[in-house]
């Protein structure tokens, strides 16, 4: 459970996705404009504002 709220779950993936709730953490960045975000489907639906204001989306590898 955690330790913050005692808040409990039945994987620990998704403890310590919760977990990043209560701190800073914030280990997605996007490769465009450098934001963080806690979880990688945050990431994912922020990349949409570049693709729609027609920003490419590039690989982070290789730059395509």
């Amino acid at each position: 459970s955690c330790g913050q709220c005692g808040k409990s779950f039945t994987q620990s993936k998704n403890l310590i996705k919760h977990q990043r709730t209560h701190s800073a953490a914030r280990p997605h960045r996007c490769p465009q404009c450098g934001r963080g975000f806690a979880q990688s489907t945050n990431l994912q639906k922020h990349q949409r504002v570049h693709a729609a204001r027609g920003q490419a989306l590039a690989c982070p590898d290789c730059g395509q």
